[in-house]
This record gives C-alpha cells, structure tokens and sequence, in this order.
C-alpha cells in the first residue's frame, strides 16, 4: 500500500514508448535522510541512475514489447528541467479537466 508524501524533484528522463515521449520524473521524499544532500540529478550515484534507465528500458519485454527508447542522447535532465515538465503537464491535466482540450479516449473522472 502507497502513501502521500512531499517530494523534491530531482530530474527527468525523456523515454520514448511506441514513438510517444514519456517523461519519468525522479524524486525524493523530502523527509529521507539523503534529500539533505540530493538537490539535483547529479548528486545521485551514477549506479543508480542507469539502474533506473535501465529498469525502464527493460520493463515491458516480458510482455513481448520491444525495448524503450530514450530522448536527449539518454541523459538525464536536470531538477529545473523536471520542475518545468511537471508544471507543463500540470497545466495541460488542468485544460483537459476543464475540456479545454479534448479528452478522446481518456478517463477524466467527469463522467
């Protein structure tokens, strides 16, 4: 079971998934002990970085899907970057909620 906590965005990673960019957004829980050293994706280990990219490359081929792909040469995009990517998708969940933009297939939690 999950919990609601405050967090501080470190970075971003742009996967690309069936030709879609998929922003994965890393963070830490404002209350773990580390978030007193990490304020940016550089301050995290190197390992643990690719172990994420990695995880994410790999996770859908047990179900046959090919690998996933990475935009900016597969770096990682710092915490400023990450803070402008929430703040756009948040705006866009926002005209989506509204109808602004139209919802297609997607659940809105309206009906």
């Amino acid at each position: 079971m999950g919990s609601v906590c405050e967090v501080k965005p470190l970075g971003v990673l742009a996967m690309i998934d069936d030709g879609e960019l998929d922003w994965k957004v890393v963070a830490i829980a404002t209350d773990d002990d580390l978030a007193k050293e990490y304020n940016d994706i550089n301050d995290v280990p190197d390992a643990v970085k690719n172990g994420i990219r990695e995880w994410f490359r790999w996770y859908k081929t047990p179900d046959d899907k090919p690998l996933n792909g990475f935009g900016f040469d597969e770096k990682w995009l710092d915490a400023k970057m990450a803070r402008e990517v929430i703040g756009e998708t948040h705006e866009a969940w926002k005209k989506l909620r509204s109808g602004e933009i139209e919802a297609g297939k997607l659940w809105t939690g309206k009906d």
